[in-house]
């Protein structure tokens, strides 16, 4: 089992830009204007977060960290949790996860289809896969993408992640529309992560490093993404809903 510690300090983030977050009349006021630009894909929040506070679903969120572990696998495929070249399927919690991708104009948002969705991050056991440090060279579980429909969705299932030595519990994603990028990172309840880590083969492992409050790029604005999972048949399943501005 890897005890790495990833140096967090190092991690790529060569153009990705943290987005700053806007009042509520500065949000309306931009929603409300037409011809205003803002940076390419620096438009997010979730759905929870987006009814608690009556805005749109696309106010400024904070992009976040890339960090070392992207591999452009090209993998199109809702049902990230196999290894293509196996065919093995990762143990764990059940996570259906969802993405409402928006495009940001006058007067509010509008589903913005074509957009390629990609995620990855590590199995229950707190290991990401292609990755030579983690001998899972050549292996590609629980990475892939989906191209966003006409309603601006793209579904993935997945496990709920593990934990490594020096990060809090958490989801890559990045979203591509011909030369716009953004990048950014999903996290989970605290008590949902204690809950879920009781259970097999979570519970193998000994207690996490690192907490939310811990974690250095998560209170880089990491309260905003936050998913709001929900109890699914054996699993969870969470939508995020984000916003972008091409």
């Amino acid at each position: 089992m890897s005890s790495r510690q990833p140096p967090i300090q190092h991690e790529d983030n060569d153009d990705e830009q943290v987005g700053t977050v806007l009042s509520r009349r500065r949000a309306l006021t931009l929603l409300g204007s037409a011809g205003t630009v803002l940076g390419a894909g620096s438009l997010m929040a979730s759905r929870a977060q987006a009814a608690s506070t009556a805005l749109p679903s696309c106010v400024v969120r904070p992009a976040q960290t890339q960090g070392p572990y992207f591999v452009d696998e090209q993998l199109n495929r809702s049902d990230i949790r196999s290894d293509p070249g196996s065919g093995k399927v990762e143990a764990g919690m059940p996570l259906t996860l969802s993405f409402l991708v928006t495009q940001v104009g006058a007067g509010g948002c509008k589903p913005l289809p074509g957009v390629q969705v990609d995620v990855w991050q590590t199995n229950a056991l707190g290991h990401y896969s292609d990755i030579s440090g983690e001998h899972t060279k050549g292996q590609q579980f629980l990475r892939g993408y989906q191209t966003t429909n006409a309603q601006g969705g793209a579904t993935f299932q997945t496990v709920y992640p593990g934990w490594y030595n020096g990060r809090t519990v958490h989801i890559h994603f990045k979203l591509r529309r011909g030369n716009a990028t953004f990048t950014s990172q999903l996290f989970f309840e605290e008590a949902l992560t204690d809950k879920v880590y009781q259970t097999a083969p979570y519970n193998t492992r000994g207690p996490r490093t690192v907490r939310n409050d811990q974690d250095n790029i998560f209170s880089n604005g990491g309260h905003q993404l936050m998913l709001n999972a929900k109890p699914s048949g054996h699993g969870y399943a969470a939508v995020f809903d984000v916003g972008m501005n091409l």
